[in-house]
C-alpha cells in the first residue's frame, strides 16, 4: 500500500469508528474488569436542580435519590461538568407563555415539535439552584443552558433548534477529553440528548442508568429515549463498572 493510500485508509477507518462508537472504546477501558477514569474522561453531571427534585415545579420521581450516588461518582473523576436549566420568566417552553395550554402538551415551533413545561428553573430563583447535597468542588465548569428565550435547551452541547452551541464541545476538546459519561435529570430528555450530541461531536458518550432518573412521558418515552441512545451509539452502564 503507497504511503498517500495508507494515510487515507487510516483516516477512513479513524472515522469510521468514531461513527460506530469507539471501535471497543469502553470494552478495552473495562479490560481489567472496571472502568478507571482518567484524563480523557469526563462526568457530566444533568441539571440536578431543585425544581427537577421532589417538591420541584417539575419534579423528576425520586429524582433527590441520586445526588448521594453522583457525589461518590464525581470522586472517581478528575474532570466533572456541571449543566443548570437557566430559562427566562417568560421562557418558549413554559405553557403559562400559551393561552389554553397545559404542561406536557405538545405544540410546534419553527425548529419543531416543543413539549410544553411548568415554568421551571428561572434565572436567580432558588428552584434554578443545584439540589441540596450535591457537593462536587472540584468541578471545573458550569454549563448555563435554555437562556434563550425563543429556544429550549436539552442538551448540554446543542440547543433544540440544532444550530446553536453551548461551547462545551470545544471546552472538552481544547482539555483533550474523548469519554463523556452522564448522569442526572432527566433520562429521557437533558440527559438523553446530551449523550446523543455528544456523539455528534465526536465523543465516545456513556450513560451511567442508575445515577438518573427519568420523566417517562406517556409511561413510554424512557423506553424509546434509551432505543434511540443505543442506535446512536450511547453506551448504558451503571455506576458499578466504575472502578
Amino acid at each position: 500500500m503507497s504511503g498517500l493510500h495508507r494515510r487515507s485508509f487510516l483516516k477512513l477507518a479513524a472515522g469510521s469508528a468514531m461513527l460506530t462508537g469507539g471501535a471497543g472504546w469502553l470494552a478495552q477501558a473495562m479490560a481489567a474488569g472496571k472502568i478507571a477514569p482518567g484524563g480523557k474522561d469526563v462526568l457530566i453531571v444533568i441539571d440536578v436542580q431543585k425544581c427537577f427534585i421532589p417538591g420541584g415545579s417539575l419534579a423528576v420521581d425520586k429524582g433527590d435519590e441520586i445526588v448521594p450516588l453522583i457525589n461518590a461518582i464525581a470522586k472517581k473523576f478528575e474532570n466533572v461538568v456541571l449543566t443548570q436549566d437557566w430559562h427566562t420568566p417568560d421562557h418558549v417552553s413554559f405553557a403559562s407563555q400559551h393561552d389554553g395550554k397545559k404542561p406536557f402538551e405538545a405544540i410546534q415551533l419553527g425548529y419543531g415539535t416543543q413539549v410544553l413545561w411548568p415554568d421551571h428553573c428561572v434565572q436567580g430563583t432558588e428552584g434554578a439552584d443545584f439540589a441540596p447535597g450535591l457537593s462536587i468542588p472540584h468541578a471545573t465548569l458550569v454549563i448555563r443552558k435554555g437562556y434563550h428565550r425563543d429556544v429550549d435547551s436539552y442538551s448540554a452541547f446543542l440547543e433544540a433548534d440544532k444550530k446553536t452551541l453551548t461551547g462545551l464541545g470545544g471546552y472538552l476538546k481544547q482539555r483533550g477529553v474523548q469519554n463523556c459519561y452522564f448522569v442526572g435529570l432527566a433520562t429521557d430528555f437533558c440527559v438523553g440528548w446530551s449523550a446523543i450530541d455528544a456523539r455528534a461531536a465526536g465523543f465516545n458518550a456513556a450513560v451511567l442508568e442508575d445515577a438518573c432518573r427519568g420523566i417517562n412521558l406517556g409511561g413510554t418515552g424512557l423506553e424509546a429515549a434509551w432505543k434511540d441512545m443505543v442506535a446512536k451509539g450511547v453506551k448504558r452502564i451503571q455506576s458499578t463498572d466504575l472502578a
